[in-house]
């Protein structure tokens, strides 16, 4: 939280610096520019150059977890099958409401006129979304050479292909399987390791950005960026409120009751912006809601270490707005495209707080779809809040999906299907999968 209102300070700086240095005509603005935009773009190169083999490597790893769990009983792959539907289902709402949003509230033209130049005269140029038809693009996603889509930026065949290497991985045996996975659980930690690092530095390439956008955009920049935490919050709000009707349809439980329960697990996830962190009071409220120790010890730890619900909504939502601030035109090819790399990818990304994975998660999608990254390193600044409704709604939706797939448990039993091919009487005793068995009761005994 300190690094958080450190650089959330820095974009206040770097605004207020730029917006009064023009206004009182101060002299060798144009030299402070381009040192500044120097400085930036060198700190955001720094995050750039981490995309490809952290995307790569944590896909392979996040897969090879989501299958292991698939595997551990008929609890973990209802759990999996179950997170998979609502990733897909949210990703979708956001794909359908984040541009109704924008096209009823849009971004006030001279603000997006001024702030799509600040961009791209000190940043680069921009990328042409993608236009092209069905056809083409359904052609385009199958990559003919794995590391040339690498090194030309070509996000979704690199992604399928990572995909679909994944899973063949997980179904090697596991001598052969392991070395590779721990390889690349390795890369994962190491690339994590300089995110830190260049991380630790936001606060100059933040000061040093926003100090170039409040010269050229003015005071615009500030309202710009209150309606950028609106209309991303409201994607976020939408996957939230989705977990109300999954608990009360699909888990059979009053919505009051399911309010109340919820409600801790909800408190330590605003204060902590950690799923993680809020597992022990998810197994309470999955608990008070009648759901059984053997499927909540599964599902739970499942949906925090490979699944947030949220995340694929609310990361498409970021890179339709950043499309969006800067007139860029988005094809259905364009969106489609950015919805399956927010899906999938999310499989793979990290639990911790937002500003952590912020860059890592949305450049791909904003690759993937032909838009500039340049202004997610403004964006990641104002992170606090949408990360606050995106761990909310992650925990939220958790604890609901929890008590549907218990209630699919019951329902299977009562038609007479056993949990792992075991007898009805024998189902409690079934194995548990996900994380491991002793690390969810680590958590449970840590429940208050």
């Amino acid at each position: 939280m300190a690094r958080t209102w450190l650089i959330l300070s820095a974009l206040v700086a770097g605004l207020a610096l730029g917006v009064g240095w023009t206004r009182f005509g101060l002299a060798g603005l144009a030299d402070a520019v381009v040192i500044a935009d120097s400085v930036g773009g060198i700190w955001l190169d720094g995050l750039r150059m981490t995309i490809i083999p952290l995307v790569v490597s944590l896909l392979i790893t996040g897969i090879a977890k989501t299958v292991d769990s698939a595997r551990g009983d008929r609890v973990a792959m209802r759990s999996v099958v179950t997170f998979v539907a609502l990733l897909w289902i949210s990703t979708a709402m956001a794909a359908v409401l984040v541009p109704t949003l924008l096209g009823i509230f849009p971004m006030p033209a001279e603000a997006a006129r001024s702030l799509a130049a600040s961009i791209s005269t000190g940043h680069g140029h921009h990328v042409d979304a993608p236009t092209v038809g069905v056809g083409a693009f359904l052609r385009s996603i199958v990559p003919t050479n794995p590391v040339a889509a690498a090194a030309n930026d070509a996000l979704l065949p690199l992604i399928l292909f990572t995909a679909v290497f994944a899973v063949a991985l997980a179904r090697l045996p596991a001598a052969q399987r392991e070395p590779v996975t721990a390889f690349f659980d390795t890369i994962a930690s190491a690339v994590l390791l300089i995110v830190g690092w260049v991380l630790a530095l936001a606060p100059i390439g933040v000061l040093a950005l926003a100090f170039g956008v409040g010269a050229r955009a003015g005071t615009s920049a500030i309202g710009a960026l209150a309606h950028y935490v609106v209309i991303v919050s409201s994607a976020g709000l939408a996957a939230w409120a989705l977990a109300y009707p999954v608990a009360v349809f699909g888990g059979r439980v009053r919505l009051l009751a399911f309010a109340k329960a919820v409600a801790p697990a909800q408190a330590v996830a605003l204060s902590t912006q950690s799923s993680l962190a809020s597992l022990p009071p998810m197994l309470k409220a999955s608990a008070d809601l009648g759901v059984e120790r053997s499927v909540s010890r599964v599902s739970l730890p499942v949906a925090v270490a490979i699944f947030r619900v949220t995340s694929p909504a609310m990361n498409l939502a970021v890179a339709i707005y950043v499309a969006h601030w800067l007139g860029l035109p988005l094809a259905p090819s364009a969106i489609a495209a950015g919805a399956a790399v927010a899906a999938i990818t999310t499989i793979g990304s990290v639990s911790l707080p937002g500003q952590v994975s912020f860059l890592t998660s949305i450049a791909p999608i904003c690759v993937a779809m032909g838009i500039p990254i340049e202004p997610l390193a403004l964006l990641i600044a104002v992170e606090m809040i949408p990360d606050l409704v995106r761990t909310v709604g992650n925990v939220t939706m958790d604890v609901a999906a929890t008590t549907a797939i218990a209630r699919m448990g019951t329902a299977q039993v009562a038609a007479g299907e056993d949990a792992d091919g075991l007898e009805v009487g024998e189902i409690a005793s079934a194995p548990r999968a996900a994380l491991s068995t002793a690390g969810a009761q680590e958590f449970e005994g840590a429940m208050p």
